[in-house]
């Protein structure tokens, strides 16, 4: 484990300028799926989402505020393979008594409605500082694009599904970290570590997963990185 002192020798901190005291999303959610999958990546089978996660994480305090979790019916492929159980720790009795993407979407939108409401939150394309300052802005976060410009992407076109417009747009936390920190991240896992963090639960286990890139981007705040949306599907340059 790379301690504060040795991360800051390496240059992965930098000190929280005053000028970022204020980021500009209130909140973030970051959500990290699970799919089906095979070993040595080889299948004639597309993957499907079978763990949908998301955490909403409180920029301002760091606190994961509240969760959004369900297991997912595989449709294409109902069977989960061994290497994916083994890899996920998801059982096949788990994902039958889950529910199909449809429903999953749905059940997702009224989370976010209800949080929107609670929260006061607002999922904006003005990032004006004047605007985070009458609005409580908030944005999504994955670890690299596959999560929603690959897997949900392209299982909602295979199977017509509609999602929610605000799953468009994230910010990309591996790229992020990336720029930030000007080093390579050697996965999840040892990004967390090169920070001094020690992840927590199960590696691929989905909501383990959203739980720890919560922590990273609360550290990441606090070294001073401004979160910026890096990839939108609604617009060909990727940013807003």
């Amino acid at each position: 484990t790379v301690t504060p002192g040795l991360s800051r020798k390496l240059g992965l901190i930098r000190k929280r300028s005053s000028s970022s005291l204020e980021d500009f999303f209130s909140y973030l959610i970051i959500i990290d799926f699970e799919s089906t999958c095979w070993k040595d990546g080889k299948s004639r089978y597309p993957p499907e989402i079978i763990e949908f996660p998301a955490v909403l994480l409180n920029t301002s305090s760091g606190e994961i505020e509240v969760e959004f979790h369900t297991y997912v019916q595989p449709q294409e492929h109902p069977i989960l393979s061994g290497f994916c159980t083994e890899l996920t720790g998801i059982k096949q009795s788990q994902v039958e008594a889950g529910v199909p993407l449809a429903i999953c979407l749905s059940q997702f939108s009224r989370w976010i409605c209800r949080i929107q409401q609670e929260k006061g939150i607002a999922f904006i394309k003005d990032t004006s500082p004047s605007c985070a300052k009458e609005l409580r802005p908030c944005a999504f976060v994955t670890w690299s694009d596959w999560d929603l410009g690959v897997c949900l992407h392209y299982e909602c076109k295979r199977k017509q599904l509609r999602k929610a417009d605000v799953l468009n747009s994230w910010i990309d936390l591996r790229a992020t970290y990336k720029s930030f920190y000007n080093r390579k991240p050697h996965g999840l896992n040892g990004a967390l570590q090169d920070v001094g963090i020690v992840f927590s639960g199960r590696e691929h286990s989905g909501l383990d997963d959203a739980r720890n890139t919560a922590r990273l981007a609360w550290r990441m705040i606090n070294d001073g990185c401004k979160m910026r949306v890096t990839k939108s599907l609604d617009r060909v340059s990727g940013q807003w």
